[in-house]
């Protein structure tokens, strides 16, 4: 007999940990290789962890809701002999050295889950600073005490650096709550610096009110929504643009297409390729904002937001959207579409966006007001495609005529991004629409 550690995988080069959501088998139960043993949780996607040998679950080193390390034993399954006879009770009753290890891994384990630092109150800690913290021991007392200088308090990197360095030579005093205060007459700036937080208002619920708790995903995605809103000061620009041209070559070329490569052509790797493209002319819409320093990102990666069953969303990544024709554009959006839909994707999937496109007109939305997915600084709402009467202009003088046309809807963040760059870059992608050919080949 033999024992295997089943370790948790490296799901992504952002991603360091995982939390345990649900045991598929139970000690005594047989596996096969490639089976799902449990299952585990990102930020913002589900998945499962197979076994890669054929065995026995022997020990579980971690319970629903514990937090793992990538890298950490989660198992201990035991594995049969070269002969691939059954084992017997006797047999398979691990040894006292067995037993003495795996004593070991459990308390090693719960050490690590007993260590981890939680957000406390209002008080949000980033994994950076987490993993920070856990590094140099720092209790969640001494994290809770540390006094932020990000937005609303929060304790950045180069606040607890600082901590750490001044802990290493001497005793650090308890920081005071900052308070910002504007005010000429000092009296007046005590009181406002002693002044309580103002409590949150009550909501009532009558008899006749149901409640529902809302999902870990729901609960993750309120938290995103509120951080991105705190954060980047949105403004939006808009452009109403008439993509006719494209209306009437998807109709062309849909049937030979699907034919030939046995899938439809969607409208939105179309829209995917016009801000690829757009995204190239302004490179200054690719970047990223940390602290004071604004990174500008070498490769174009398209998140595109995408309606989950359970009325969530998730947001699949394109990697190197600029580098995919509209073939590969299409196979890329279809491809992720339906794996989200089947809740299969990978946690590398949904990483390393560099600007987000959602397309509002789904739900029959002509346009909307999307807000940004951090840390990224813009955000395109694709409307519905009406057909609307408008005025057309020749040479021979203007009519009215039938066209199909859509709002474009771009949120940004005005801290680094001013109203003419926000301008242009949606307008750009209009633009792109606007002139697509009707005799493009596909």
């Amino acid at each position: 007999m033999a024992k295997f550690e089943l370790k948790l995988p490296k799901m992504g080069e952002s991603v360091a940990e995982a939390t345990l959501t649900n045991w598929l088998k139970e000690v005594g139960d047989t596996i096969e290789a490639d089976e799902a043993v449990l299952e585990i949780a990102t930020d913002k996607v589900d998945s499962e962890v197979p076994s890669e040998v054929d065995g026995v679950l022997v020990e579980k080193l971690f319970n629903v809701d514990d937090v793992v390390q990538v890298g950490q034993t989660i198992a201990i399954i035991e594995t049969a002999g070269s002969n691939g006879t059954e084992k017997t009770t006797a047999e398979s009753a691990p040894s006292p050295e067995i037993v003495k290890e795996v004593e070991k891994q459990v308390e090693t384990a719960k050490e690590t889950t007993q260590a981890k630092i939680e957000n406390t109150g209002d008080r949000f800690y980033s994994p950076l600073v987490k993993n920070i913290a856990a590094a140099e021991n720092i209790s969640q007392e001494e994290l809770d005490a540390i006094s932020g200088t990000g937005k609303d308090g929060r304790v950045t990197k180069n606040d607890i650096l600082e901590y750490v360095e001044n802990r290493a030579t001497s005793k650090t005093e308890t920081p005071q709550p900052q308070t910002v205060v504007e005010a000429k007459n000092p009296q007046t700036a005590k009181a406002q610096a002693t002044e309580p937080a103002k409590p949150k208002a009550p909501v009532s619920v009558s008899g006749e009110d149901e409640i529902v708790e809302m999902t870990r995903m729901g609960k993750l995605i309120a938290h995103h929504m509120i951080e991105s809103t705190q954060t980047s000061a949105h403004v939006q620009s808009f452009v109403e643009c008439d993509v006719t041209n494209v209306w009437n070559w998807r109709n062309k070329v849909k049937g030979a297409f699907a034919k030939r490569e046995g899938e439809n052509l969607t409208f939105t790797p179309i829209f995917m390729e016009a801000v690829a493209k757009a995204l190239k002319d302004f490179p200054m819409m690719n970047i990223a904002v940390d602290g004071n320093n604004i990174i500008k990102r070498k490769n174009i990666n398209l998140g595109m937001a995408a309606a989950l069953p359970d009325g969530n969303l998730i947001v699949p990544v394109i990697k190197n959207a600029d580098r995919l024709n509209l073939v590969g554009m299409s196979k890329a959006v279809n491809d992720l579409a339906t794996r989200a839909r089947e809740n299969k994707l990978k946690p590398d999937e949904i990483q390393g966006g560099t600007y987000t496109v959602t397309n509002v007109g789904t739900f029959g939305s002509i346009m909307g007001t999307p807000i940004i997915n951090q840390p990224q600084v813009g955000i395109l709402a694709l409307g519905a495609i009406r057909k609307v009467p408008a005025v057309i202009e020749t040479p021979e003088g203007d009519f009215i005529g039938i066209r199909h046309k859509m709002f474009l809807s771009h949120s940004y963040d005005h801290r680094v991004v001013n109203g003419a760059l926000g301008g242009q870059f949606v307008k750009r992608v209009a633009d792109y629409l606007e002139a697509w050919d009707v005799n493009r080949e596909i």
